[in-house]
């Protein structure tokens, strides 16, 4: 039970834009930092800044990458559905006492 809440603790991690950049590599399942960096909205940001972020997620094991030539190529290790269920259970868990019910109705009322 213990690797479940270490695990489960990880995905709470993701920022705003490392969740971007996952959402990125789910979509395309393996990508450089160029191919990364031109799947962003402008204005997009500088390479590094996008390499920066790839090497905290990498730390973080959301990311593994292989050497291609003189490019590494990226591709997730946690999938979107893992992580969407983690998350939603974190938010379940400390705004809505743990009750998927209130959970549910929350995003129901708010849809209308």
């Amino acid at each position: 039970m213990k690797d479940k809440e270490q695990t489960e603790e990880r995905y709470r991690e993701l920022t705003k834009g490392e969740l971007q950049i996952m959402n990125i590599l789910w979509e395309k399942r393996h990508a450089t930092v160029n191919d990364v960096r031109e799947a962003m909205p402008e204005p997009r940001p500088a390479y590094n800044t996008v390499l920066t972020f790839l090497r905290i997620l990498s730390e973080k094991a959301y990311v593994g990458h292989e050497a291609k030539g003189r490019f590494y190529v990226y591709h997730p290790l946690v999938q979107k559905g893992e992580y969407t269920r983690a998350f939603l259970k974190e938010v379940k868990e400390r705004l809505f006492d743990g009750s998927a019910k209130s959970l549910l109705s929350f995003f129901v009322a708010e849809e209308n």
